[in-house]
């Protein structure tokens, strides 16, 4: 029988996300082909390349389990699920922006397992493991200790179909916007998660994800510290959509900002996106 504690199960996750990462660095200098999913929501020739890889690898370790990736959708398994973004920040890779990454969670019947997210640019590992802690390329995460938002370099992104319902993005973004000390874009909300476990950002907010853009980053926040919930502050669950994650002396705030945001325009759950 596979070996599927917490610690191997990274330990994989790691290795699939390495190697993506690999065929992405190979691709990204060079020509690509790119398709449109629908709207402005696109996909390379490089996303599903590297999606085979990660598949093919978690498949030689554990064929049993069920995976969700983001190209080839969902196959069905055991209750272990594996969810992959063979590409996160595929519109910075399409245009040649060097931010971009290969997001690998792992989801048990009880929640998040495990997590990897690789920048193939920076050589950086982000990785996690339930009740193990989160690392980068193996030094120990925190998150930060900011506790004022008036300090904290916050950052958000927007789903593709924002012009739907700017009002929730566009408006929350205008909250903290004039609270912060800086506001960033980055074009991927798995690193964004990432870069908040490693205490780079302070917090993070978006609407309209998808359980690949955020599985791995969710788990990395909590193991380092930090506190990741849903934008109306209720407790978080991959697949919802949205997010809010941030340093644990800030979420009070933060989560008091959002509440009130969404009181002022009448936003309950079922008005988001996802």
């Amino acid at each position: 029988m596979s070996d599927e504690s917490p610690a191997t199960l990274r330990r994989i996750a790691e290795e699939a996300a390495r190697l993506a990462g690999r065929v992405l660095a190979e691709r990204f200098h060079g020509e690509r082909t790119i398709e449109y999913k629908g709207g402005i929501d696109l996909v390379t020739d490089a996303d599903r390349a590297a999606e085979a890889v990660v598949i093919g690898y978690i498949r030689q370790h554990y064929p049993e389990h069920a995976i969700l990736a983001e190209e080839s959708g969902a196959s069905r398994g055991s209750g272990t699920r594996w969810i992959i973004d063979p590409l996160d920040g595929t519109t910075n890779y399409a245009h040649q922006v060097p931010h971009y990454c290969v997001s690998v969670g792992v989801e048990g019947p009880e929640g998040l397992l495990a997590g990897a997210i690789y920048d193939p640019m920076l050589g950086e590992l982000f990785s996690a493991a339930k009740g193990q802690g989160a690392t980068l390329n193996g030094r120990p995460l925190r998150a930060s200790g900011c506790t004022e938002m008036a300090r904290a370099l916050l950052c958000t992104g927007f789903p593709y179909d924002v012009h739907h319902k700017p009002e929730g993005p566009l408006g929350l973004l205008r909250r903290f916007i004039v609270r912060a000390q800086g506001m960033r874009r980055t074009g991927s909300a798995a690193l964004d998660l990432a870069y908040v476990a490693a205490g780079r950002f302070d917090g993070y907010f978006e609407f309209g994800l998808k359980p690949w853009d955020e599985a791995a980053g969710a788990l990395l926040v909590r193991e380092a510290g930090g506190v990741v919930v849903r934008i109306d502050g209720a407790p978080h669950q991959v697949g919802y959509g949205d997010v809010l994650a941030c340093a644990p002396g800030l979420s009070a705030q933060f989560i008091a900002e959002s509440q009130g945001f969404l009181g002022d325009i009448g936003w309950k759950p079922r008005d988001f996106f996802g």
